[in-house]
């Protein structure tokens, strides 16, 4: 009696992968053209084939269709080189502090990564300073480094000191689906109240709301939307603001 031999199936994007697994038709598409596909977090190429590092669901952007990634839950923060991020800042050595961004290494800025920071004019930072930076450097031979301005000098946005408000600590994947093209996280929750709102890609979220009971309720309302389809959104919106009338 022949022994029979399990052929493993296809991935396509939606399949569940695990660390290790082939992705042969994003192998085949590199082979073709290597301009075809972006390979996000999750997978990686290595002697000429695609694999996953992490087990999880593989997507495929909407926006940019060359575009895949694993998907799954994740809390560890891996830097990535131009990620929006959250940190605290924990210590000053010379010219430089030193951030906790929750990845393996604490980030460091230069205090002239700031807007309008010269050696007279330096910039008003202390330690346990909030800090909504961007990632300059990112690489596994050196520890990452942060600024808080854009190509041209300037702080663009948030980015810098974050005074007041409230940190608290989201899983990697609702972040990106806070950031996705299209998603106005503002805009969804409006009728909670006016407020101001950081998204850092370490998964820190930065909440500064008009009041302690506004800044309870979109905080809330943040941790639901992970569980939620867009259609769901708007309803559980309304139930929050009900519930916040109530009292």
């Amino acid at each position: 009696m022949a022994a029979s031999t399990n052929t493993p199936p296809s991935l396509e994007v939606g399949s569940t992968v695990l660390s290790g697994d082939s992705v042969d038709f994003l192998t085949q598409l590199i082979t073709e053209d290597a301009n075809k596909v972006i390979l996000g977090p999750g997978l990686r190429l290595t002697a000429e084939k695609v694999t996953a590092t992490k087990c999880g669901l593989l997507k495929q952007s909407p926006s940019m269709p060359h575009l895949y990634w694993i998907e799954n839950h994740q809390k560890r923060y891996v830097a990535e080189r131009n990620d929006d991020v959250i940190g605290i800042v924990t210590n000053k050595t010379g010219d430089t502090f030193r951030v906790d961004i929750g990845a393996s290494e604490q980030a460091t800025i230069s205090f002239l990564a700031f807007e309008g920071a010269t050696q007279k004019n330096r910039p008003q930072v202390q330690i346990g300073d909030l800090l909504y930076a961007k990632l300059l450097l990112a690489s596994k031979d050196m520890e990452p480094e942060l600024v808080c301005v854009d190509s041209y000098g300037k702080s663009k946005g948030l980015l810098g000191v974050l005074s007041g408000g409230f940190v608290m600590q989201m899983p990697l994947h609702l972040i990106r689906k806070l950031r996705a093209p299209g998603f106005d996280v503002q805009r969804v929750l409006a009728k909670l109240g006016t407020f101001e709102i950081a998204l850092g890609m370490n998964g820190r979220v930065w909440i500064k709301a008009n009041s302690v009971k506004d800044t309870i309720a979109i905080a809330n309302a943040i941790s639901l939307l992970e569980f939620m389809r867009n259609d769901e959104i708007q309803f559980a919106v309304e139930q929050i603001t009900n519930a916040m009338c109530a009292f």
